[in-house]
């Protein structure tokens, strides 16, 4: 006989604490009831039936529950999900709560048979799914709307009842991630399945493909040592190692989707049935019938967002492209008043003023980048995208243009314009080694700072309180929802995305730019890790199979890298002395190479 929702009992002798949910201070009485009556109700009526408590504190405000789940409820979850785990056969089947004794390592009372990582991922979903019924308002807030179907949790955020929803941390399984992760100096591979067992897919993917690019620049860091070496000065010495950059940028994307494949089966989430997206927080519209779902929601004209996206957004993101040309031209202007001031001086002051305007220029190119990442957040969400990865292609679409053309556009001038092979390794050095240290610095030691002292601070308060309640569990709640919000791994897949351009673009004029991406890289790992176990609060697992839309994105940069690649093997006096005669059939013969090499690239896809 088949067990379903109605069997489900919602007592658990030993609760066990898996999410919090904020509630804004002096949230209603009868607000708190509904939601806390809704979240342990039975499926039959509406509910998520889970088990919630309130973490009773001094002040005794009670604006803080905690959420967890039976071994039995999370089961039936993971079947509602749709995750894939390993068959007691070795294949990968997605479970079922029915065909359970299938599954390897499942026993009735083995509790680690899900992840913590998923149990959350369970969790999380079963809350976000909490509809409204016939309620037309939330208790107690008559300007809160609702409708049959829209999602509970989404209205109390969106109307600011409901601040945070977040994964508690396992104190003793982090301690152990922390010390098998970076809490020792060590040459080797990162432990990715226990990553992925604490953070989920998504997390790890991202560590997994920051690990596999490191170890794919090594060749090129150890070739390009001896070659900057032994070529220091002659920068027209570069056609052996464009050749070897223009095949290392397509085959290490290859390589890398078959090791993604590899991993991702094995974890299950290559198989995982992608899940119906449901509108973002955001989106907002006139009540309306979905035609797909037929159920009510609120509908916006994609007219009207079209409108947005071309008379608006992309006038202004032409503006700011324009904007970065401009001080692009204002720092070539710098570049040759320091030109000028060495010449005339020939001094060691006037020798290393000759960096001065590429540092100034690095340094507001991050700027510029940061400024410009809000605008584009909130001209993409002012366009009223209904669903998050719609939302999250526009914004990455209008933030790699920039960001590309901000980055690079002064080095294609330099090598297609000025024709200065000198300038362009100096430029090259500079950018990418001074946005390595910017980026460190913003990214990970000022928020670890930052943290560090919150975290002082809190414990003083904590220890200088008396409750009735367990300190530890109390202390660790009031610990994590300050802690910052990790937002995804937008900007660290952004990071790696131009450091590839730096390396894979030009670095044949400055060979050293591998070496210094492997050095960033292996303190980015140390870095990163510490930062998503000791500065943000937990972030719940998603379930992916790829980096997705960055795939493109480097293969993108890939082509762009072919074409670049082989117009400077084309400009070399090497190349140049094989047609003294004829440039056209130099010019034809650079061309013929680049189209094979793009041809070959269409046909691996």
């Amino acid at each position: 006989m088949k067990e379903g929702w109605c069997s489900f009992d919602i007592s658990e002798p030993n609760f066990r604490p898996l999410v919090v949910i904020e509630l804004a201070k002096g949230t209603k009485e009868e607000t708190r009831e509904w939601l806390t009556k809704r979240i342990v109700d039975k499926k039959a009526n509406g509910g998520a039936q889970l088990l919630v408590k309130p973490l009773v504190t001094e002040n005794d405000d009670q604006n803080i529950y905690l959420v967890g789940a039976s071994h039995f409820r999370l089961l039936l979850g993971a079947e509602a999900v749709g995750l894939v785990k390993e068959c007691n056969d070795n294949s990968m089947r997605t479970f079922t709560y029915t065909s359970r004794k299938t599954f390897k390592d499942f026993a009735e009372d083995n509790h680690n048979f899900l992840t913590m990582a998923e149990c959350q991922y369970i969790i999380k979903h079963e809350l976000e799914n909490l509809r409204a019924k016939d309620e037309k308002i939330i208790p107690g807030y008559p300007q809160a709307k609702l409708y049959p179907g829209k999602s509970i949790v989404r209205r109390l955020l969106t109307n600011g009842i409901l601040v945070q929803i977040f994964p508690l941390h396992d104190q003793e399984e982090l301690k152990k991630l922390r010390h098998t992760w970076y809490g020792r100096v060590k040459i080797g591979y990162q432990p990715l399945d226990e990553i992925r067992c604490y953070f989920g897919e998504t997390i790890t993917l991202y560590f997994g493909f920051l690990e596999y690019f490191t170890f794919a620049l090594i060749p090129m860091a150890v070739i390009g040592i001896p070659y900057y070496v032994f070529a220091w000065e002659d920068y027209d010495k570069y056609v052996m190692f464009a050749t070897f950059n223009l095949l290392w940028s397509t085959v290490i994307l290859e390589v890398w989707k078959r090791f993604c494949a590899v991993m991702t089966y094995r974890w299950g989430t290559l198989l995982m049935k992608r899940q119906f997206e449901e509108p973002r927080p955001g989106f907002h519209g006139v009540l309306g019938i979905n035609p797909v779902t037929g159920r009510e929601e609120p509908v916006y004209s994609s007219i009207r967002r079209q409108i947005r996206i071309y008379l608006v957004s992309l006038p202004f993101v032409c503006l700011c492209l324009y904007f970065s040309l401009y001080v692009m031209m204002i720092y070539f202007d710098l570049e040759q008043w320091a030109l000028d001031y060495h010449q005339e001086n020939e001094s060691n002051f006037s020798s290393l003023l000759l960096f001065v305007p590429s540092i100034i220029y690095a340094v507001v190119i991050e700027i510029m980048n940061r400024i410009y990442r809000y605008a584009a957040e909130f001209l993409t969400s002012w366009e009223n995208h209904r669903l998050e990865s719609s939302y999250q292609n526009h914004l990455i679409l209008k933030v790699l243009v920039f960001n590309f053309l901000n980055c690079f556009a002064s080095l294609f001038y330099i090598a297609f314009v000025l024709f200065d092979m000198k300038l362009l390794r100096q430029s090259l050095a500079t950018l990418l080694i001074t946005s390595q240290i910017l980026n460190q610095f913003a990214e990970a030691f000022l928020p670890y700072w930052l943290q560090k002292r919150h975290k002082k601070r809190m414990k003083k308060k904590m220890f200088s309180q008396k409750t009735d309640t367990d300190l530890s569990l109390v202390e660790q709640v009031s610990l994590e929802k300050e802690m910052g919000t990790y937002f995804g791994t937008f900007d660290d897949y952004l990071e790696l995305f131009l450091q590839f351009g730096y390396v894979s673009l030009f670095s044949c004029v400055y060979p050293l730019a591998a070496v210094f991406a492997v050095l960033n890289n292996i303190t980015e790992i140390y870095s990163d890790a510490l930062k998503m176990c000791r500065v943000y609060k937990r972030p719940f697992a998603e379930p992916t199979a790829s980096i997705g839309v960055w795939q493109l994105a480097f293969e993108t940069m890939s082509v762009i890298s072919v074409v670049t690649n082989c117009i400077l093997i084309g400009m070399s006096p090497q190349v140049n002395a094989l047609f003294p005669d004829s440039k056209m059939d130099l010019i034809l013969t650079v061309a013929l190479v680049e189209q094979m090499k793009l041809a070959a690239e269409s046909l691996k896809e």
